[in-house]
């Protein structure tokens, strides 16, 4: 007969079950009970159903990278395998994966998150800022190359061409697209010459949108002083950063709609409001007229106050046909001197330069960059393109003078 230890019997049972096919990789339902999260970020809970029970623990390289947060009394399903604590003997399921049952993690995620900020107040309305009516300066932080910008710039230069718009390039999905996105945001924030920020991106799978559901970048937005338009994906996509936003946007290109009017109706508005005036003194002109045909009719008057009266009239109307003719000579002047003055901008402007391909680098202060020694390393400058502009930070620097010649 052999004698085992307790060490060597509780190696021995660890040695079977960590053998066997079936405990090695198996699928467990059940529900979170006297769930604790250690300071080392291990989770240490037990699963159990109505009859029995089961020691789990998820170590924190598996722990951190669930979407949602575990709870008591939630059902979850888990996938582990089954091995010994040797210190006290006890079998316990080592978790790998963890799914809320009956519901997805990422919406159970999102949830809970929402909850969460909301009950903080980091939706409230009192924090939202108001957009500027005629903003001077737009900085889109989204992906540089994808279909969303595009659309965005199209819009915003043909409804308000006065408007500046600076590109902030960030990624937009992946691990490293929340911390990317919310360094955007800041940046725009110190450089504190944009007067709306848009944030945001085309449509994608829920995966693929999910950077905009990190709760660091709903507090980034939260915490923003220049007022943010949320732009993500297609209506019916919502995500956590709409709610952390100042304004929700269907989509990217109701996000340029937003932001600036259209000058077209613009024109229109100020049309109406010419006529309104026109046709308000021209009202002013018929009262005084009828006003000066009854004293010129009133049996009170002698004739020689009649003619005063009728050369008054005569007089009123060469006003009339004079205010309405000089009114006509001035807009016709004005719009003849507008499109001459549009005229010698545009030929004077270095954007038509800019349209050749070419690019106007600035510091922060606005002045012009002529040689590498102007900047500083890990500074930032603004590239000036034909369409819109770039906010760059610098990297490295090459102060060799390359001209040829």
């Amino acid at each position: 007969m052999r004698i085992l230890s307790v060490a060597n019997l509780t190696k021995y049972i660890k040695d079977r079950l960590e053998n066997d096919y079936l405990l090695t990789n198996l699928w467990v339902k059940g529900e979170i009970s006297n769930l604790k999260r250690h300071s080392s970020g291990h989770v240490y809970f037990t699963l159990k159903d109505d009859r029995s029970s089961v020691r789990a623990v998820m170590f924190r390289s598996k722990a951190y990278r669930l979407p949602f947060e575990p709870r008591n009394g939630m059902a979850v399903t888990i996938r582990g395998y089954i091995s010994v604590y040797a210190p006290i003997g006890s079998y316990q399921l080592y978790v790998e994966e963890m799914e809320p049952d009956g519901i997805g993690s990422l919406y159970l995620a999102f949830e809970q998150l929402k909850k969460k900020l909301q009950q903080e107040g980091l939706f409230h309305p009192d924090n939202k800022k108001q957009l500027p009516k005629y903003p001077s300066c737009i900085a889109i932080v989204t992906s540089p190359t994808g279909a969303a910008v595009k659309d965005m710039i199209k819009v915003i230069t043909g409804r308000w061409p006065l408007a500046r718009l600076v590109l902030v390039p960030v990624l937009v999905q992946g691990e490293f697209a929340p911390d990317d996105i919310c360094r955007g945001i800041k940046q725009v924030n110190q450089w504190g010459q944009a007067d709306v920020m848009i944030v945001g991106r085309g449509g994608g799978s829920l995966e693929e949108l999910w950077a905009f559901n990190s709760e660091i970048v709903a507090r980034t937005v939260a915490e923003s002083k220049t007022p943010i338009i949320s732009a993500v994906g297609h209506e019916t996509d919502v995500t956590i950063i709409d709610y952390a936003a100042d304004v929700r946007a269907a989509t990217p290109s109701n996000a340029a709609e937003m932001v600036v009017p259209d000058q077209q109706e613009m024109r229109r508005h100020l049309q109406i409001l010419l006529n309104r005036c026109s046709r308000a003194v021209t009202q002013q002109v018929k009262q005084h007229r009828v006003t000066l045909m009854r004293l010129q009719q009133s049996k009170a008057l002698k004739t020689p106050q009649r003619a005063i009266i009728d050369a008054r009239v005569q007089h009123v109307d060469m006003l009339q046909r004079e205010m309405v003719k000089n009114i006509r000579m001035i807009l016709t002047e004005k719009r003849s001197s507008m499109r001459e003055l549009a005229s010698s901008l545009n030929s004077l402007s270095p954007l038509a330069t800019l349209a050749r391909g070419y690019s106007l680098c600035s510091d922060q202060n606005g002045e012009l960059i002529k040689r590498a020694s102007d900047v500083t390393v890990g500074g930032y400058v603004q590239v000036k393109l034909h369409h819109g502009e770039l906010l760059c930070t610098v990297n490295d620097k090459n102060e060799k003078d390359t001209r040829k010649g």
